[in-house]
C-alpha cells in the first residue's frame, strides 16, 4: 500500500496541471498595427475561455512607451467600459469589443507620435485568471504627403520664377534695343509699276514685328553673349533700313 502513494501523488499533480492548463484563457492580438498621425487605430484582442462568461470577467488593456518606462493601465472593463480620466489617452479610447463573442478590442482615436509604444491585452474569466501574453506595438507615423507636396511647390517657386523674370527682363532688354517694342512706321520706297514689281516691294519693306521677335529670342539662346549677338542683329537692321530708303 505504501509503494502506491507515490504513484497516487504523481497522478493528481499531473490531473491538477491539466486542469490548470485548461483553465487557461488564451488571447490573440496582431504583433503590429500601424497608424498615421490624426486617425484613429483599432487594437483587436479576441480570446477564448473553458469557462462561461459572466460577470466577473475583466478586460485590462495596458500601454509601455518606447522610452523603457514602465507600463501602466489605461482602460479597464468589466460589465461596463471604465475610461482613463487623466493621461495620455484621455478621451481618446473607445471599447469596440464584445465579451459575449469573445472580443475585448479597443480604439484609439486621434493618434499621436507620443503613442509609439507596445500595448498589452489581459483578459481574466474566474475561475480562468491565467493565459498568454498578448502584446500588440504600434507605430504612428508622420502624415507624410501635404509636407512633401507644400515643400515641392516652394521649391519650384524659388527656382522657376527667378529664371521665368530674368529671360523676360533679357526679352524686353533687347526688344527695347531695337525697336521691337516701339511703334515704327514701315518705310517703302515709292516706285513706279514699271521699276518694282510686288515682290521687289516684298523685299524692301521692313521685316514684321513678329520676326523680330523670333530673331531676338533666336539669337538670345544661341549665343552665349547675347551683346555681341544684339550687335549683329542691329547690324542688319541698318543695312535692311539702307536698302529700303530711294
Amino acid at each position: 500500500m505504501g509503494r502506491c502513494k507515490p504513484r497516487v501523488i504523481s497522478l493528481c499533480f499531473l490531473l491538477v496541471c491539466g486542469c490548470w492548463q485548461a483553465a487557461a484563457v488564451e488571447m490573440q492580438v496582431a504583433s503590429e498595427v500601424n497608424g498615421v498621425v490624426g486617425d484613429d487605430a483599432t487594437l483587436r484582442c479576441t480570446f477564448t475561455s473553458s469557462s462561461p462568461v459572466t460577470a466577473r470577467l475583466s478586460v485590462d488593456w495596458t500601454y509601455q512607451p518606447l522610452d523603457g518606462q514602465a507600463s501602466h493601465s489605461f482602460f479597464y472593463y468589466q460589465s461596463k467600459a471604465f475610461l482613463q480620466t487623466e493621461g495620455l489617452f484621455k478621451g481618446r479610447v473607445s471599447w469596440q469589443g464584445d465579451v459575449n463573442r469573445g472580443d475585448a478590442s479597443i480604439q484609439l482615436r486621434n493618434l499621436t507620435l507620443n503613442d509609439n509604444g507596445t500595448f498589452t491585452c489581459t483578459v481574466r474569466n474566474p475561475p480562468d485568471v491565467h493565459g498568454n501574453l498578448a502584446k500588440t506595438v504600434l507605430t504612428v507615423t508622420p502624415r507624410g504627403n501635404p509636407i512633401r507636396i507644400t515643400e515641392f511647390i516652394l521649391l519650384s517657386g524659388l527656382v522657376l520664377l527667378p529664371s521665368i523674370l530674368i529671360v523676360s527682363v533679357l526679352l524686353v532688354r533687347m526688344g527695347c534695343s531695337n525697336g521691337i517694342l516701339g511703334r515704327r512706321k514701315t518705310h517703302v520706297c515709292k516706285r513706279s509699276p514699271i521699276e518694282a514689281s510686288d515682290g521687289e516691294e516684298d523685299v524692301h519693306k521692313k521685316p514684321s514685328l513678329k520676326r523680330n521677335i523670333i530673331m531676338c529670342c533666336y539669337m538670345c539662346f544661341q549665343d552665349p553673349d547675347y551683346e555681341e549677338a544684339l550687335y549683329s542683329m542691329q547690324r542688319r537692321q541698318s543695312e535692311i533700313n539702307a536698302e529700303s530708303q530711294c
